[in-house]
């Protein structure tokens, strides 16, 4: 069970603090760890007013952001990129390395 104390607190960094949260998004992004995305994704979504307002604002059902967020939810990259579209975020590819000139 998650510590209810830590997510609220986790969601006023979020809020103080944007660019963290781009940055901790960004390093789970890089990681891999979907469990530790979600979870990231959750308090962020409490940072931004809550399940209801996100819903609302993301053109989606509040049960859905709930099961897409859960510890067993495996999100579609239309519900993430909505998600995110309410926190003024968006997904991005980008290189690993540089690309190598190939002649």
């Amino acid at each position: 069970m998650r510590d209810r104390a830590h997510d609220d607190a986790m969601a006023e960094v979020f809020r103080k603090d944007p660019a963290y949260a781009v940055e901790l998004l960004n390093n789970i992004l890089e990681d891999g760890e979907q469990g530790e995305m979600l979870i990231a994704l959750r308090q962020m979504t409490k940072a931004f007013g809550g399940v209801a307002k996100v819903a609302e604002q993301a053109q989606l059902n509040g049960t859905h952001i709930y099961r897409t967020l859960s510890a067993n939810g495996n999100p579609e990259i239309r519900s993430l990129t909505a998600i995110l579209k309410t926190m003024g975020l968006r997904l991005a590819v980008q290189p690993i390395r540089s690309p190598e000139v190939h002649a």
